[in-house]
């Protein structure tokens, strides 16, 4: 409490003397005319804010001209509006917005620039709706390949995804509305997320898990923060006194509100006490029991008047839209469209090019693309948030419209059944016979021979594979990484009729490809990539642009070489409901108040321990000298890059590193150039190497450009829990430049 006076008195000092505010202190600006406003109102009225008010707003005061607080779920496009008390949709016609490439799509662009504008379109299409904050960006860290939110997060490196969180932030409060970061923090496992207890050491909490969360907050100026579901280290997030008041609002001077995650408050003096402002959803804690808590002495006024001014400050910064004002157009406008099509254009990852099968050869006349994960879309999905797209172009649409221009013949066959996951509304009436029971179904045979036939009869043949929106999703974790339905027998036969054959994965995280690779001759990574995903992927195959994409995560070769699998932290034992499918479960829905919460405190609570400590993805494999089937930062292109030796240089402030890259070949492209750092005199323990700057470069045929690369001296320091603060560790720096995190080209050393 002491830091966070401190932090204000300096805040105000500076705004008296005419300094810069930091981008928390902003929201400082309006505080003389909140605390003007709370003075105003009654203990009802500010005890009313701290709960929802609908399933997506949390209330303000109409007496004092103070509008309610309107959310919207996200954070890949704005969801359609829902009924007041759920997620069913309300029926509007209006809320069809924009689908953009989801979290790993945008990640593999490795663009600080694309994420800004990802966050401006986001922020327009929300401003658009009335809504005054995005649920997201979310930017949990990817330790598991399994993780049923892979897809929505960024990546398994701390630099990469501090560096687009902070642009998404910017983008979108530039756009005048307010973020949610989220899910703070320790959040990446959906098995028992709701009670599983995350156990790590602060040196890996604070180097691995909490540095995107610290840049968008502390350079990104982000309005709000939503705290994960799980425990940290004993403490449920929505209470953690050491990440929401110590560290959140102390160390990072956090001027603004956090909201829980749907359910994911747990009781009032926790709350109250440890840096909760709103609960989401229901009143049960921070309702009346707040105002029966003050009455009973336990809790002061004074308390329940700094949340509410909290909340205040972000009411104050965003303006508020008029409901005769919003949803009068389409959410889904032009300009946000041609940004979703930017982000895909970069994202798709080329992995493998054998014989230079890519691009499509200009002799090929007929295309058989098989696989149904060519037709299926992917804004919606499994549980958790989806996207009401104004349109969606698949991929056999892409591939169609392209073709045409070349009087190229395409015939699909849908190849495999398609499993559907666990339904979340009405069973159909009638089972669509392409349809899996289960997930590991073997391939049907029908199928495979109608595919088998359109292969053998194609000059070329383009296999999708990959998972679906119901495999990955929120709420529970994959069981293992394996491609679904019989699609690696469908692949083989394939091969064995037509060898001449590219395999696209539609999935939104990393794929077991033992079987797959090797009757592969091309492979390419395509996300699932919103609403000109097909469009995207089109001119990648046909050449007219070149990839570019690089992965922002390791594809394992075996799913027990990942670091939580190989030490045996993962899976959890028991496995038990998910917290926030049983809030809307019919028969939990019928329960009194004291039943749910007898149901939802016998859940397992299990222990996750992070004894990998900061080895989290290429990290480990890379300092276990364990070979992955594709490398973090991989990616190829249809040019090869030239790299000149680098020069580094090394003051108090930073590392800059200077060389020259070359396109040596015939069309445009670009290369994302990745610096790592190792340490081999270190006397602390350090990865093999780590991330620590990279650069997308544009580079037109034949044309070379001199690159610097930036390293901040305080992104080398590491967490000393001897002192328990940040501490350098001065000496020899061994600088890595290269292409991926196993494609190292140049290499130089700088001390520090």
């Amino acid at each position: 409490m002491k830091k966070v006076l401190l932090l204000i008195a300096s805040a105000a000092v500076m705004a008296a003397c005419g300094g810069p505010l930091s981008p928390q202190d902003k929201l400082t600006v309006n505080d003389k005319k909140i605390n003007e406003l709370i003075g105003q109102m009654t203990l009802e009225e500010k005890v009313n804010m701290l709960h929802s008010k609908t399933n997506m707003s949390s209330a303000g005061v109409e007496r004092l001209g103070i509008a309610d607080m309107n959310y919207a779920d996200g954070p890949f496009g704005i969801r359609e509006e829902g009924q007041p008390n759920g997620f069913m949709s309300a029926g509007w016609t209006l809320d069809s917005a924009t689908y953009f490439p989801t979290g790993s799509a945008l990640a593999a662009t490795w663009s600080e620039e694309l994420a800004y504008k990802y966050g401006t379109g986001m922020g327009k299409e929300a401003r658009l709706r009335g809504k005054d904050v995005i649920l997201g960006p979310a930017v949990n860290i990817q330790r598991l390949p399994v993780g049923g939110r892979t897809y929505e997060y960024l990546s398994e490196d701390p630099i990469l995804s501090a560096a687009l969180a902070l642009e998404y932030t910017k983008g979108c409060q530039d756009e005048g509305t307010a973020v949610c970061i989220k899910h703070f923090a320790v959040n990446n496992q959906e098995t028992n997320r709701g009670s599983v207890d995350a156990q790590l050491d602060e040196r890996t909490l604070r180097e691995i898990y909490l540095k995107p969360f610290e840049r968008a907050i502390v350079e990104g100026g982000a309005m709000s923060v939503m705290p994960a579901y799980n425990k940290v280290n004993g403490e449920y997030c929505s209470e953690n006194e050491h990440l929401l008041n110590e560290i959140l609002r102390g160390e990072w001077g956090f001027k603004g509100f956090t909201v829980s995650d749907w359910g994911g408050t747990h009781s009032t003096m926790g709350a109250m006490l440890h840096g909760l402002n709103v609960q989401m959803t229901g009143s049960n804690y921070l309702g009346q029991p707040v105002i029966d808590s003050i009455k009973a002495g336990k809790l002061t006024e004074e308390m329940v008047d700094e949340k509410v001014r909290q909340i205040l400050r972000v009411r104050y910064a965003i303006e508020a839209v008029p409901a005769d004002v919003a949803n009068q157009v389409m959410t889904s406008q032009p300009e946000c469209q041609d940004i979703a099509r930017q982000v895909a254009e970069k994202s798709i990852v080329l992995l493998k090019n054998e014989g230079k099968v890519l691009p499509i050869a200009k002799n090929v006349k007929s295309i058989a693309v098989i696989g149904q994960n060519a037709v299926l879309k992917t804004q919606s999905g499994g549980m958790g948030a989806g996207v009401k797209a104004l349109y969606e172009v698949t991929p056999l649409q892409g591939i169609e419209k392209r073709a045409a221009r070349e009087g190229i013949e395409v015939d699909y066959a849908p190849g495999y059944k398609n499993f559907p996951g666990r339904r979340w509304g009405p069973a159909p009436a009638q089972k669509d016979p392409l349809e899996a029971d289960a997930i590991d179904e073997p391939a049907d045979q029908f199928l495979m021979s109608e595919a088998v036939e359109a292969a053998a009869n194609a000059d070329l043949v383009i296999f999708f594979g990959g998972t679906n929106k119901n495999i990955e999703t929120e709420g529970s974790d994959r069981k293992d990484i394996k491609l679904p339905c019989g699609q690696e027998e469908l692949v083989q036969a394939l091969y064995q009729v037509n060898p001449n054959l590219v395999t696209v994965l539609i999935s939104g995280g990393p794929t077991d490809l033992q079987v797959l690779e090797p009757v592969s001759p091309a492979i390419v990574q395509g996300w699932w990539n919103g609403t000109e995903g097909g469009t995207a992927l089109a001119e990648v195959l046909f050449g007219d642009i070149a990839p570019s994409g690089k992965l922002p995560f390791t594809f394992p070769r075996k799913l027990e070489d990942s670091p939580a699998y190989a030490l045996g932290n993962f899976p959890d034992k028991n496995a038990g409901g998910d917290l926030f499918s049983l809030m809307y479960r019919p028969d939990v829905l019928k329960m009194s108040r004291e039943e749910r919460q007898k149901l939802i405190d016998s859940m397992p609570k299990p222990v996750s321990k992070y004894t990998e400590r900061f080895y989290v993805g290429y990290r480990w494999f890379d300092t276990k000298e364990i070979a992955p089937m594709y490398a973090f930062g991989h990616g190829l292109s249809y040019v090869d890059f030239a790299y000149g030796e680098p020069k580094a240089t090394a003051s108090k402030d930073a590392v800059k590193v200077t060389f020259t890259l070359k396109n040596e070949g015939a069309m445009a492209a670009d290369e994302v150039v990745q610096l790592y750092v190792s340490r081999p005199e270190a006397q602390v323990e350090w990865p093999a190497k780590e991330l620590k700057a990279f650069q997308r470069v544009s580079l037109g045929a034949g044309e070379t450009k001199t690159v610097t690369l930036t390293v901040p001296v305080k992104d080398l320091r590491y967490w000393n829990e001897s002192i328990n603060a940040w501490d350098l560790e001065h000496g020899k720096l061994q600088i890595l430049v290269g292409s991926a995190s196993d494609d190292i080209r140049v290499s130089t050393h700088v001390t520090i």
